[in-house]
């Protein structure tokens, strides 16, 4: 999912979007401790995806709070 698309995304929509990814990241480590992973490469995607909801969930924050 691109930045532009996680900004057309309402704020609940990214708190959901955030719950969701870390169940998968958990997951996700959980199968790669048990048997590795076709592409590990997944897990770090997926910490980059959460870090990039959280970013734009604080800027909305810090909007709000100036307005």
């Amino acid at each position: 999912m691109k930045n532009s698309e996680i900004k057309d995304l309402t704020t609940q929509e990214i708190i959901e979007k955030i719950e969701e990814e870390k169940k998968l990241l958990v997951r996700l480590r959980i199968n790669h401790k048990v048997s590795n992973l076709d592409n590990p490469h997944k897990i770090s995607e997926s910490k980059r995806f959460i870090a990039r909801l959280k970013t734009e969930l604080r800027k909305r924050e810090l909007s709000e709070e100036r307005a």
